[in-house]
Formats: C-alpha cells, structure tokens, sequence
C-alpha cells in the first residue's frame, strides 16, 4: 500500500444473490484516497456507487449481498480481513457515512441531540454529560443552535436534518467521510451552504471524503479526484482538473454533453442513448458498448482494461484517444 493512501482498495467485487438470480453490483473496481483528499464518485442511479460505499463500510445486507473478492487497506490495515468486533471500533468512529436521506437516517422518536451523543458516547471512554456537551458543540459546529439539542427530527427542516446528519458523522472525527449523495434532496441555496460546511469541517479536522453525487457541478467545486463509475466498473479515473478539460472515455464525455451550457448556441441536450445494461446479465465486452458511438466488433467481445491517458489518468476504452 502507498503510504500517501488513506484507503486504497484493489478489485472489489460485490454481488446480490437471491434464489433466482445473482447481480454483479461492483465489478473489479480499484480505487484510492489519499489523506485530506476528495474523491469524487459519479455515475448514473444503480451503477454501483453506495455498494462501493456500504462495502468500505461493511454494511452491506446480509445475506443477499457478498463481497467475492478484492482487498481493502484502510491506514495500511486490511479491513476486510478484521474481526466484526474490531471493525466496530472502526465504524463511525474513523470512517463515517452521510447517508442518502436525512429523512430516514434519523430516529423519529429520539431527540436529535441525544444521537449525536450516542454515536460520541460509543467510541470514547467518556460521561454522558461531557457527551452531551460534544453533541451541542457539533450542532454549534454546523450551524445549528445548541439550545435545539432537544428538538425531533420532524421540527427540522430537510437541510437542518441533513445538518444534523452531517454532525452526526463528523462528531468522532473520521479520518475517511463517506458521502452519500447528501445534497440531492435540498434546493441549490442550501446545497451550497452545506457544500461549504463539509469543507470547512474537512480542513478543520483533516478529513478525507469520498462524496457520491451525481451532479458534475458539485464534482468540479470539491472534488481533487473524480472516479467515473458505469455498470460496476470505473470506467475512468484521475485527477478532476483531467477529467474536465480532457475527458477520454466516451461514457464520460456523453455526461458532460447532457449538460446545459449557458454559452451555447445550441438548442437541445445532447442526452446519453439506451439505458445501463441489466446487472443480472451484463455483457461479456464493455459495459458501455452498446450506447456508445465508437463501439467496434472488438468492444463487443474483450472487456477493455485500464490504460494510461495521461499521468494518473486511467480509462478503460479501447477507442480513448480515437484509434485502438
């Protein structure tokens, strides 16, 4: 492992069994962050992205969903091959997860406050009183007046609950922050403020974040990396500056023609054709090969590995650069 790497994971591969079929979720998928890095993980809905999450975490339903191979070193120890006790201590405490719905992610019948406390109570040796008060300083933290320590879930608004979330995730202190997509349910003013806020609270505490979104203009404002994922696989990697100013892989430049460009003269998005493959019956050539405009007979039969398309900059395509 590269000691500059708080996590690096090598062929993570991830599927959902049930008695009729076997989804492969995540296919080979090799990734790295270093410390006080943001890695940007983006595709369309069901490529993968909080399987690959879940699985950092070791939450992943059980039994439908099995990890069948890869290696995962978190601060150069192997997680995947630790003790459920011992990653435990690891859980919320030096990795932390924002997940997808601050509506559901919080106890309805709990006060808010007392959350945070629970989560700062199980990783320190500490009493409730010197939790609690930790709990109103996160609240504080985020913008939230301590005096709301008492307060319900449904008294909160959707960015005040995402806040809390937020809180609860950074109150231990993680050294990794994974982000499940957690602004895509608040309108653009307070998406902004809650993008600030995890910046703030990444250079406060010298966290790295692995956020997933799909918002491409989030990517460009936080992001250093940018991992782009299609049907399981990451299908191009680098540095974000690389991956706006000279996108590879078709998949990644048809993402970037969907978007609306004020300067444009043109009059109609230029939406991605078809639909993700079925994971359940993935194709044995690229994934991406029966949407994409440069597919050849070659893409249809050899899956394509990563190749260089600058200095750390991966793409898997045969036809990157125009030509094999």
């Amino acid at each position: 492992m590269d000691e500059r790497n708080l996590l690096e994971i090598t062929d993570l591969t991830v599927e959902y069994r049930t008695d009729d079929t076997v989804v492969r979720a995540v296919n080979g998928v090799n990734l790295a962050v270093k410390k006080g890095e943001t890695l940007g993980v983006v595709g369309e809905t069901g490529a993968g992205k909080t399987t690959i999450a879940r699985a950092i975490l070791r939450i992943l339903p059980n039994p439908q969903a099995k990890v069948c191979g890869g290696r995962m070193f978190f601060g150069g120890q192997d997680i995947m091959r630790i003790s459920e006790k011992d990653m435990r201590k690891i859980r919320g405490n030096r990795i932390a997860m924002i997940f997808q719905d601050p509506m559901t992610a919080l106890n309805p019948i709990e006060r808010v406050g007392d959350q945070i406390a629970e989560t700062i109570g199980l990783h320190n040796r500490i009493l409730r009183a010197d939790a609690q008060r930790r709990a109103v300083d996160m609240l504080e933290t985020v913008g939230i007046p301590g005096e709301r320590y008492g307060e319900y879930p449904h008294q909160f608004s959707g960015g005040m609950k995402q806040r809390v979330v937020i809180a609860m995730a950074c109150a231990c202190k993680p050294e990794l922050l994974l982000a499940d997509e957690p602004t895509t349910a608040l309108d653009v003013t307070i998406q902004a403020q809650v993008l600030e806020m995890m910046q703030s609270l990444k250079k406060r505490l010298d966290t790295s974040i692995i956020l997933i979104t799909h918002d491409l203009g989030v990517v460009a404002n936080v992001c250093d990396a940018v991992a782009v994922i299609y049907a399981g696989e990451i299908v191009e990697y680098g540095a974000a500056e690389d991956i706006f100013d000279r996108a590879a892989h078709p998949y990644t430049r048809g993402l970037f023609n969907s978007l609306p460009r004020l300067k444009s003269a043109e009059r109609r998005l230029k939406p991605i054709g078809g639909l993700m493959p079925d994971p359940s019956n993935l194709p044995e050539g690229c994934k991406f090969g029966a949407r994409c405009p440069l597919a050849r007979d070659i893409c249809r039969a050899e899956n394509p590995g990563a190749r260089a398309a600058g200095a750390g900059h991966l793409v898997k395509c045969f036809f990157a650069g125009g030509e094999r």
